[in-house]
Order: structure tokens, then C-alpha cells, then sequence
């Protein structure tokens, strides 16, 4: 018995769903297909794929090498077929983008419906984590290209400068700093810091502002969502760091008020790509609305 294309599709559809039938109904196969194909893949493999609870899937060691294999050859098929389909002259298709938070949340969704408009026939899937989320799904294989606003770590992917961004302490209307609009080092040194989580972009920029300037801070509370950062400032329970795309609103409205600092919180946003991956004509699409270079991502 041979593997085959379609028993690979359908094992990366069990992954995702964790259910035969689930998969079946998003691959529109019945659940005795499913269950067939995913059989005789089985039967490839010197061990199973999946633990078995109840209805529910989960991938084992083995299926989770597997499925890193067969997404790399779904995606490689899946850009042939963008590109065949790219020289009719009309661009369809699937992509799979991503954006960590502040990007995924405040500049993408605007961005995918302006393309949406100018190429209706294609479908456009985001997927929104911390800088270190996303870049790990994509150097995975899950995502076609990414959008982040912290530093990349990664060996396997290469960055480009995208767009300029900055960071600004904000707190609360009530708070003791917004009457001078101003914080000196030590100011910041005793505040209650409310930030996100390791692995965001945003803390990663902070940090290293709070140690070029050689201020000791503590934080207060972690949250792992911008929206959850800005009401604790705002209630009062503390000062943060966010970029001001984020809380351009807040800071219109006087929820929020920015408060200079030392600190120097410039940075760049940033477009990533694995390296010797290529652009198909529907991500150069993409990247063309987005103001994005692929040309300018070298490959080493």
C-alpha cells in the first residue's frame, strides 16, 4: 500500500480537529472515509498516530513528527498550485497569515478586508499570538508569512523591516503621574508595572528600554491581552507600556494619558518569512496591499 496525497490531507485534518468526525465534515467525506484513510496510514506506520480518549484524538510522538512533515508537503503543494493558478489571471486561494498581538489585533484585520475587496475569491486566515508564538508557527509551517513586533530569535526565518512603531508609559486618569504628565527614573523604578507576558514583543522592547536606562522595576500583574493591560490602567491598578497603536482611542478619549519618560521605545515592525521559501502570486498580492517587501527579505 502506498501513501497518498488525500490520506495526508485527511491526517492534518484530524490533527487540527481532534475528531473523525469533525474532519469529515470540514473535508465533506463521510466519517467511514475518514476512518478508512486514516486506517491504512496506520497501517504505514510501524506505530499508531493518535491516543485514543473516548471520541477525542490526540497526536502521539510519532503523529506529531508526521504532521510536521505532511503540512510541509500540503503547503508545498498548495503553492504549486497558486502559482498555476496565479498565470489565469485571477488570484484564489488560501493564506495563512500571521500577527502577534498588537499587530494581529490593531493593523490586520483592516489590511484583510481592504483585500478581501480587491480579491474576492480568496480567503485570507489570521492567526493573532505573542511574537514568539507566531514565529514558531511559522517556522513550523503553519503560517504563509507573519507580522510581528518584536525581535526575531529564530535561525530558520528571515526579517524586514515592515513599519515604524513606538511605545508609550501610559496610567490611569486618576493616577499621581498624569497631573504632571512625567515620570522621572525612579518614578518608574516604584511603580506597579502591568504588562504582558514573556514572549511578547511589546515586554521584550520594555525591558530592554528599562535596562539601557539602568532602572530596577517590578511587575505587578501579567496579562496576556492589551485590551485586559489597558482597563487594569485605566481602574487604576497600575502604569504600562504599549505601543501607541494600541491605545490611540484610550489616549484621544483622556482614558488614558501618555506620560514622557526616559525610556527610548522606538522600534520596528517587522514582516518575516522562512528562509528559501517562495512568493506565490497570491501572497505577493498580499504583501503589495500590506506595504510589504518580499524582494527585500534576502534568503540567507
Amino acid at each position: 500500500m502506498s501513501l497518498t496525497f488525500r490520506q495526508l490531507e485527511i491526517f492534518e485534518k484530524i490533527a487540527a480537529t481532534g475528531s473523525v468526525t469533525k474532519a469529515g465534515e470540514e473535508l465533506l467525506l463521510t466519517q467511514s472515509a475518514v476512518s478508512m484513510a486514516l486506517s491504512q496510514l496506520e497501517q504505514l506506520s510501524v506505530t499508531p498516530l493518535f491516543e485514543r480518549s473516548g471520541r477525542r484524538l490526540f497526536l502521539n510522538d510519532s503523529g506529531r513528527q508526521l504532521l510536521k512533515d505532511a503540512r510541509a508537503i500540503l503547503l508545498a503543494v498548495k503553492g504549486v498550485e497558486q502559482q498555476l493558478q496565479g498565470d489565469s489571471g485571477q488570484l484564489v486561494g488560501e493564506l495563512l497569515v500571521g500577527g502577534s498581538t498588537t499587530i494581529g489585533n490593531y493593523l490586520l484585520p483592516a489590511l484583510l478586508g481592504d483585500f478581501a475587496r480587491l480579491y474576492p475569491s480568496t480567503r485570507v486566515q489570521l492567526r493573532v499570538g505573542n511574537t514568539q508564538q507566531v514565529a514558531e508557527w511559522l517556522e513550523a509551517g503553519d503560517l504563509d508569512v507573519a507580522f510581528v513586533e518584536g525581535p526575531c530569535h529564530s535561525r530558520g526565518l528571515v526579517a524586514v523591516h515592515w513599519r515604524d512603531d513606538e511605545l508609550v508609559v501610559v496610567t490611569g486618569p486618576e493616577h499621581s503621574w498624569a497631573r504632571e504628565k512625567s515620570a522621572t527614573t525612579e518614578m518608574l523604578a516604584l511603580a506597579p508595572w502591568i504588562m504582558r507576558e514573556k514572549g511578547s514583543g511589546t515586554r521584550e522592547i520594555f525591558e530592554d528600554a528599562m535596562d539601557k536606562t539602568g532602572v530596577s522595576y517590578a511587575i505587578a500583574l501579567e496579562f496576556g491581552h492589551t485590551e485586559a493591560i489597558k482597563n487594569g490602567v485605566a481602574s487604576g491598578l497600575g502604569v504600562s507600556c504599549l505601543s501607541r497603536i494600541a491605545v490611540h482611542r484610550e489616549l484621544e478619549h483622556g482614558w488614558l494619558v501618555e506620560v514622557k519618560s526616559p525610556l527610548v521605545l522606538r522600534r520596528s515592525l517587522t514582516l518575516l518569512k522562512r528562509r528559501e521559501s517562495c512568493c506565490t502570486a497570491l501572497l505577493a498580492a498580499f504583501l503589495t496591499v500590506s506595504g510589504g517587501e518580499w524582494d527585500a527579505m534576502p534568503p540567507n
